[in-house]
């Protein structure tokens, strides 16, 4: 299904960014964990949110959520693995593929440290998408390092689909190293080389600049201008993914700015596209 916007988080900057996206009248699907599962849901109080003083982290969430809930804003549990702009936006959680015509990201802060080799072999050997990448492997032999909820099953898809799979659930201290050439040739694992020919990377959330190659940065945060909207045409982003201070007025004010900013964008895209068509 296509929506106007698609948000990318659903923490105080995505719902945020949601409810004021509704009540400009577009369509609006977030994408993410629970709330219960937002960093805000473990503060036990917050006395900085003007006019809402000593609230607790779920009671902000709560109402946060039943705000955006009432005003028709769709929402999906899941973890988005690939993301494409062709004609609008194409984000894939699990099996599915959901578009939008302008994208907002406010996952938060994604702290993903990589592994040695991850970064020089993305996209030559190096995946974070079982659904996919698994056919470009299908009878060769592959590691899956499984650092999710999910990973197990997504494993079993890959052997489903012919994949000869070397399992691995490492540790925070564990050695490994992804080697190669040209692609990806082997997986080092405390000093001994696994041969394959790919390598599946399952973590429990793939960081922005992974999703979307050649997105700005600087220091870790996703650089945006004053309508927070990013170097990449049609995509926006909100919240702590911008930088400290790390804050929920803060990010429910970039939220706001980044809803308007992105149902701005789609009008004048709809006027650009009636204006050619009329010729």
């Amino acid at each position: 299904m296509r929506y106007d916007i698609l948000v990318l988080g659903g923490g105080p900057a995505g719902l945020s960014a949601a409810v004021t996206a509704r009540v400009r009248s577009q369509s609006v699907l977030v994408i993410g964990n629970r709330w219960q599962d937002s960093p805000l849901a473990r503060a036990e109080r917050v006395d900085n949110y003007l006019g809402l003083p000593a609230r607790t982290g779920v009671q902000m969430l709560e109402e946060f959520y039943q705000h955006a809930q009432d005003l028709g804003v769709e929402f999906v549990t899941g973890r988005v693995v690939s993301a494409m702009n062709w004609n609008g936006w194409h984000l894939t959680v699990g099996s599915q593929v959901y578009e939008g015509a302008a994208l907002i990201l406010a996952p938060g802060v994604v702290r993903t440290a990589k592994y040695p080799g991850e970064e020089t072999y993305l996209g030559r050997g190096v995946s974070y998408c079982a659904t996919c990448d698994g056919m470009l492997y299908r009878n060769k032999s592959i590691v899956v390092l499984g650092l999710s909820a999910d990973a197990p099953a997504e494993a079993e898809y890959l052997r489903s689909l012919g994949c000869q799979v070397t399992y691995l659930a490492p540790k925070k201290s564990d050695k490994l190293e992804i080697k190669g050439e040209q692609t990806v040739t082997a997986v080092n694992s405390g000093g001994e080389d696994i041969p394959c020919d790919g390598v599946f990377i399952l973590r429990e959330a793939v960081a922005p600049t992974d999703l979307f190659p050649g997105l700005e940065t600087q220091r870790g945060a996703i650089v945006v201008d004053r309508r927070m909207a990013t170097n990449l045409p049609g995509l926006f982003a909100a919240g702590d993914c911008t930088g400290a201070p790390l804050q929920v007025s803060k990010a429910v004010g970039e939220g706001l700015i980044a809803g308007l900013s992105a149902a701005e964008y789609n009008k004048t895209m709809q006027k650009d596209a009636e204006t050619i068509q009329k010729g």
